[in-house]
């Protein structure tokens, strides 16, 4: 995995969600995708999504649940996991994780 987004515009204000437990950043490429890059405190979330997504961890670790799944996998930096789309996701993070949202 690449450790920077090369030839992006990136969208000054941030996106706050979870009482500032969640925070990020939506970058824009010339073929019109976005992507997100952002960071996760130490907290249990549940996200839903839209779109499909891949959740590429940076750095930190989590444990993810799924929609409908009762398991919980473990992921860390240099990882990732894929959310469908109109689902949601339980994650919790072990320690502050750097991640960037791929769209799509």
């Amino acid at each position: 995995m690449s450790t920077q987004l090369d030839h992006v515009s990136v969208v000054k204000k941030s996106n706050i969600y979870f009482d500032g437990k969640c925070v990020s950043h939506t970058v824009l490429f010339a073929d019109g995708s976005k992507k997100t890059v952002g960071v996760i405190f130490p907290s249990a979330l549940t996200f839903n999504t839209g779109a499909p997504e891949t959740m590429e961890i940076v750095a930190g670790r989590c444990r993810v649940r799924l929609a409908g799944q009762d398991a919980w996998h473990h992921y860390e930096g240099g990882q990732q996991f894929d959310v469908p789309g109109d689902s949601r996701f339980d994650i919790e993070t072990l320690d502050t994780l750097d991640y960037v949202c791929h769209f799509g």
